[in-house]
């Protein structure tokens, strides 16, 4: 007989496909039971509702991002590193827009509010940003200033032009728009340069 958690994380792949495919209405208690072999009722021993299906995938989703982006920044200089999170950042809205959404733009009652839930490094996503924005001040390529002001600065430009980019208000093709995308970036990265 299946452990408790093969079973759950057999839900949860279940699920996440789905969801990778259809979004959230692709996900009903049915549905993801028929895809993991298991009966609706069974999903229920594990998660208490379809809520708590959605806030584990966005979860694991903000897990496996911070993952990727550290992973890929690290031993990069500070600035350089920066805008390789900022491009990483676009990479995942454009290959996984269900998740994206659930992870960045969907209301949530458990979402991270700022600032305290940032500051007190409850955004595993969020910190790898401020992390980086803390070790570009220290090595000078980026005023001193508060450092999660700046982190959220930049989150909301980059945001904002993921935003505006899916909901179709760029004539661009994918390559003109990232080639915007990063130098829109470098634009406001010499805002936040010390003064000469």
């Amino acid at each position: 007989m299946p452990r408790r958690t093969d079973t759950a994380e057999r839900i949860l792949a279940a699920a996440r496909r789905l969801f990778e495919h259809e979004g959230p209405a692709g996900v009903t208690m049915r549905r993801v039971a028929a895809a993991a072999g298991l009966s609706p009722m069974a999903i229920y021993r594990h998660f208490d509702n379809r809520e708590a299906l959605l806030a584990r995938i966005g979860e694991d989703s903000f897990e496996a991002i911070a993952g990727h982006w550290s992973a890929r920044a690290r031993g990069l200089d500070p600035l350089t590193r920066l805008i390789a999170v900022h491009r990483l950042y676009l990479d995942y809205a454009l290959a996984h827009p269900h998740l994206f959404d659930l992870a960045f733009s969907t209301p949530r009652r458990d979402a991270r509010r700022y600032p305290e839930d940032f500051h007190a490094r409850r955004s595993p996503t969020l910190t790898v940003v401020a992390d980086a924005v803390a070790d570009a001040m220290s090595a000078g390529a980026l005023r001193e200033d508060d450092i999660w002001d700046v982190t959220m600065t930049l989150w909301a430009h980059t945001h904002g032009l993921v935003a505006l980019y899916r909901s179709g208000r760029f004539n661009y093709d994918e390559a003109t728009f990232r080639d915007f995308y990063e130098q829109s970036l470098l634009r406001l990265f010499d805002g936040l340069r010390p003064a000469s």
